[in-house]
């Protein structure tokens, strides 16, 4: 073959190994250290935040611990409100951005993972501890409840949609837990969220002390008159929170205070489903364009069903819980993890809530709690007399 052929095809054959050569990977250890980099620097932004947060759970636990405020039925969760508010009204707005980051996760990633863990102090033998009729009785209070926080929210008192289902929420199911866990499905505004909650414990703290009144009274005619187990399930259906009910139970008597906490539970189990109707119903709300107009101001788009992972996370810790039978030491540990994580969103709630907020909110919010605290005292009460005759 000639030379000037020879030289002609030597940079033919290059550039077309050139055009067919794998280009250069990038070697594992250069991706870890990216991905380590870029954790770090996450974790930089988030840590100021956290550590304010963990903070203000870690003072709430401890006060919540406290004789006098455990026997008032006042829980660590309630503690993290006050002192996150009281913190974030205060202290925290000289703080500028630097925490935002990290507080913003604890309300909403945190939040999310402490409702999963939730479902370590649930087991789905619960339910045959109280029977179908107990857990026909939690459904009856939870619809009928929440049904009326919707009408009488929006038709009478006029308030926005999305604080009328944070309140029934919050009375219907397992107070400020149930707020906090349905605001990712609302979209609600802190603020919003921190009126749900403030009406909530109002209302619960007064049933825990009205309820062991309304037992003695009701024995004295004898038409009326409610066993201990009877009791139970009446408080554990209509009282607003887990420490609550133990606290209007243990002052009637041990059984009532077993049987509360159990129904109590299984209605905390209805959380659930609960969330994932509401973001069905919801979406095809705003499909028909029937929440344009109360959510223009947010700027919302009406989508597709919003599949709460977290509350489907929360029925699977349940049933792992039911089968797996785990040292009640882990359970323990794990149940005082999940108390530290709803602690953190809590004090990460209070935080970003300004009493401004509140008041602007009115006395509307107070009133249609006041209306659905009557309604589960005297109207629980004739459901859990109408279902157990029914079914007994």
């Amino acid at each position: 073959m000639p030379a000037d052929t020879r030289a002609l095809e030597t940079p033919l054959h290059t550039a077309a190994a050139a055009a067919t050569a794998t280009p250069p990977r990038v070697q594992p250890p250069a991706v870890a250290a990216a991905a380590i980099t870029a954790a770090a620097r996450r974790l930089r932004r988030l840590a100021p935040g956290l550590a304010l947060t963990a903070a203000l759970a870690f003072v709430s636990i401890r006060l919540g611990e406290t004789d006098w405020l455990r026997s008032s039925g006042i829980g660590a969760l309630t503690v993290a409100i006050v002192l996150g508010m009281l913190v974030g009204n205060t202290v925290y707005p000289r703080l500028g951005v630097l925490p935002g980051a990290g507080v913003a996760c604890a309300r909403s990633t945190l939040l999310r993972l402490g409702i999963v863990l939730y479902g370590m102090r649930l087991t789905f033998q619960d339910i045959g501890a109280v029977g179908w009729t107990g857990a026909a009785i939690d459904a009856a209070v939870l619809c009928s409840t929440f049904g009326l926080a919707c009408f009488v929210g929006c038709r009478v008192f006029g308030l926005d949609r999305k604080t009328a289902m944070l309140i029934g929420a919050g009375s219907s199911i397992c107070g400020a837990a149930a707020v906090m866990a349905a605001e990712p499905v609302v979209r609600a505004r802190a603020e919003q969220v921190m009126v749900a909650v403030a009406t909530v414990v109002v209302f619960g703290t007064l049933g825990m002390f009205l309820y062991p009144v309304l037992y003695r009274l009701l024995g004295q005619y004898p038409a009326l008159a409610l066993s201990p187990t009877a009791y139970g399930v009446f408080a554990g259906s209509t009282i607003h929170e887990v420490a609550q009910v133990v606290v209007a139970g243990r002052a009637v008597g041990e059984q009532a205070a077993n049987t509360a906490v159990i129904a109590k539970m299984v209605r905390v189990m209805m959380l659930a489903p609960f969330l994932v109707v509401l973001s069905a119903w919801l979406s095809r709300s705003a499909a028909r364009g029937g929440a344009a107009a109360a959510d223009a101001d947010a700027g919302e788009q009406p989508g597709g069903i919003v599949i709460p992972w977290f509350a489907l996370g929360f029925v699977m810790v349940a049933g792992f819980n039911s089968i797996v039978v785990l040292p009640p030491a882990v359970v323990a540990q794990v149940i005082d993890i999940d108390t530290g994580l709803l602690t953190m969103a809590m004090a990460g709630l209070g935080l970003t809530t300004h009493v401004s907020a509140i008041r602007k909110a009115g006395i509307k919010p107070l009133a249609l709690a006041a209306v659905l605290f009557a309604w589960l005292v005297c109207g629980g009460f004739a459901i859990n007399a109408g279902i157990a005759a029914l079914l007994h």
